[in-house]
């Protein structure tokens, strides 16, 4: 829970949404955390929210790996292009 410190949601409208312990699993076991901590905080959110959203484990299990397969493509966001943003160092 200490890597949530890390993205600062304050500007978010929509509710925080917490990570489930499957998606914190399954970013480390694909080394994809860092990927997924370098999204904006928006996308961060959306992406569990849509996650968390679906009633089935089958449709869980499917949204999680289109969010692993997106960020270790990287230039993927919910099938849309999306630009890395430029971070200052």
């Amino acid at each position: 829970e200490a890597m949530l410190s890390e993205t600062d949601f304050s500007n978010l409208s929509r509710a925080i949404q917490p990570m489930p312990d499957f998606v914190t699993e399954a970013l480390t076991s694909r080394d994809l955390m860092e990927a997924y901590r370098s999204r904006p905080p928006y996308q961060q959110n959306d992406y569990l929210s849509w996650i968390n959203r679906a009633k089935r484990p089958e449709t869980q299990e499917k949204r999680l790996h289109q969010m692993l397969d997106e960020l270790a493509c990287g230039d993927v966001y919910m099938k849309m292009p999306h630009k890395p943003s430029q971070r200052d160092p």
